[in-house]
């Protein structure tokens, strides 16, 4: 079993029944942030890339808790300016065992600019995702930000994921319709929406996901709320 919550935009928190917890993408002030939530324990970070709204809170959990943080080559020496010692770089294709969870990178379709101090970009290399793969033996896709392309279906026949957790919003990522055309690519048993509704141009909603996919009922569109932890 592992316990998924959603916090909001496309930061999540996995606790595993051995209890440890996997942060992705932390943006811990994002305007869905759930009220009140705390990190109680924090082992591993995993960045997707260099966007604000999935590194910012990155140091603080890497600084509080010791949290073990994996991205790509670029981000990670990045962040490693910044004081995170903790950093595991890695690069599209690779996998890496943290804890008794280990992580494949995959590829995405999306831009990797970090923003410094002073509004300069500087290069983030690659945006990528995650093949999450259990001890139990089950593998989670999280896609990060991306809008759907082909080689999806060589992560389904690699991994199998049983999960996909896929932007939704649009303008900055994929919309549902290309969201629906990702679960046929990928086949899994269920798919979280994520990176919808933060601001008003994020204008995907999983209601339309849903409807796209109403012939395909091997997928289930499971629509979480905010700080509301569910069991997988």
């Amino acid at each position: 079993m592992v316990q998924i919550t959603w916090l909001g935009h496309s930061a999540f928190q996995l606790r595993l029944e051995t209890g440890e917890v996997y942060v992705l993408d932390p943006w811990i002030d994002n305007p869905k942030y759930p009220a009140g939530h705390k990190f109680a324990r924090a082992d591993a970070v995993l960045v997707t890339h260099g966007h604000f709204d999935h590194i910012a809170g990155v140091t603080q959990l890497a600084r509080e808790f010791g949290a073990k943080v994996a991205g790509i080559y670029e981000v990670c020496s990045y962040l490693k300016s910044k004081g995170v010692e903790t950093t595991l770089p890695m690069n599209i294709g690779g996998t890496q065992a943290i804890g008794p969870l280990r992580v494949t990178m995959t590829p995405a379709r999306h831009s990797s600019g970090i923003e410094d101090e002073k509004g300069n970009i500087i290069y983030g290399g690659e945006s990528a995702g995650y093949v999450l793969h259990f001890p139990d033996g089950r593998a989670a896709y999280f896609a990060g930000d991306t809008s759907v392309f082909s080689d999806m279906q060589l992560i389904e026949q690699l991994y199998r994921p049983e999960l996909a957790v896929l932007p939704i919003g649009d303008l900055f990522t994929m919309d549902p319709r290309q969201a629906a055309l990702a679960c046929r690519l990928l086949r899994p048993k269920k798919v979280i929406p994520m990176h919808y509704g933060t601001f008003l141009p994020l204008t995907g909603r999983p209601e339309h996901l849903v409807e796209l996919l109403k012939d395909l009922p091997a997928t289930e569109v499971w629509t979480l709320e905010p700080g509301q932890p569910v069991e997988w």
